[in-house]
């Protein structure tokens, strides 16, 4: 009973590991949008200011340019993490799978002997 209880109880443990990456994840991705578009704003603000809006003009801002480049970043680690967010979902999924069917084959073995133990009971009456 101690075995079957311990492999449950690491299992439920994975399952709400892999569901806390999960939430980080979506936690990082949900920021780095947020900068990127925080630092779009920005852009827009300092092509306003300045007058020039194409990057390759000799005047063009140098703050533009290196916040473009943050945006540009921002977006493709987004981007990563977005991918590894699809792994990561599947492996929890998978991980939940795994321990509901732990539990249930637990809660199964469990109704069995209860069995097993009012007909020994009965038995001996």
């Amino acid at each position: 009973m101690k075995a079957r209880e311990s492999a449950l109880r690491l299992k439920r443990f994975a399952a709400d590991e892999k569901a806390r990456k999960v939430a980080d994840l979506e936690h990082m991705i949900r920021e780095f949008d947020g900068m990127a578009s925080d630092l779009d704003r920005q852009i827009k603000a300092e092509e306003e200011r300045t007058g020039v809006r194409d990057p390759a003009h000799f005047n063009y801002s140098t703050f533009a340019k290196s916040a473009s480049q943050r945006r540009d970043n921002l977006i493709a680690s987004a981007d990563g993490l977005k991918a590894k967010l699809e792994v990561a979902l599947r492996e929890r999924d998978e991980a939940l799978e795994q321990a509901a069917r732990a539990d249930t084959a637990s809660q199964d073995q469990l109704r069995n002997r209860r069995r097993a133990d009012r007909s020994a009971a009965t038995a001996l009456r």
